[in-house]
């Protein structure tokens, strides 16, 4: 059986990876340049707790599947995610921006916490990272440690997109990142398939 540090630091790294040229990152820059730092991040972290929850709950529900249909199951899922990477890999960076977020910058921390809770808790909805993380606890039936670096590894991402995104943007090719994430999942979705058919 795989230890808690070592499920951990696989969820970790792999949300890390789904998520640095994600929408999610690009949403929290967006919202970070227009309102205060703090509130926008408060709010992020939020989002991302209830997702992951959400996420970690249904991949334990999956974990109890006979091990064939799991493997099948979590192939599925790493394989849609490799599809959601890719295409997002195709999108503008202009679309990616385009978030429709309210012009208004002199709000209260409060109205900036539920504006970035819900932009972020709408990006991460059936996302890359939710689908990884619901992956990785039915393949190693450990939620606290998969949901712990999931949500460290998405507050990560956005404490880095609010500190110093800006220049990530400019020298990191987001289409680039999202097909290697792609490709990455696309081996993650191969290989369950193959335990899969191996039962």
């Amino acid at each position: 059986m795989t230890s808690f540090l070592a499920v951990f630091a696989i969820a970790f790294a792999a949300i890390v990876l789904v998520e640095l040229p994600d929408k999610t990152m690009v949403a929290t820059l967006v919202l970070s340049t227009r309102y205060r730092r703090r509130p926008v991040l408060a709010g992020a972290a939020a989002a991302f707790a209830v997702q992951c929850v959400v996420a970690v709950t249904a991949g334990g529900l999956l974990h109890l599947l006979p091990h064939r249909v799991l493997e099948a199951t979590v192939a599925l899922l790493f394989a849609v995610g490799a599809v959601l990477l890719f295409r997002e890999s195709v999108a503008t960076e202009e679309e990616q921006l385009q978030a429709g977020m309210p012009a208004e910058t002199a709000l209260s921390d409060r109205r900036i916490f539920g504006i970035s809770f819900g932009v972020l808790f709408a990006a991460e909805w059936g996302d890359a990272s939710q689908l990884a993380t619901a992956g990785l606890v039915a393949r190693y039936g450990q939620p606290l440690a998969t949901g712990l670096g999931a949500f460290l590894a998405l507050v990560g991402v956005a404490a880095l997109a609010v500190l110093i995104g800006k220049a990530i943007l400019r020298r990191v090719p987001l289409q680039l990142v999202h097909r290697v994430a792609a490709v990455a999942f696309a081996v993650f979705a191969v290989i369950a398939g193959v335990a899969a058919i191996r039962g």
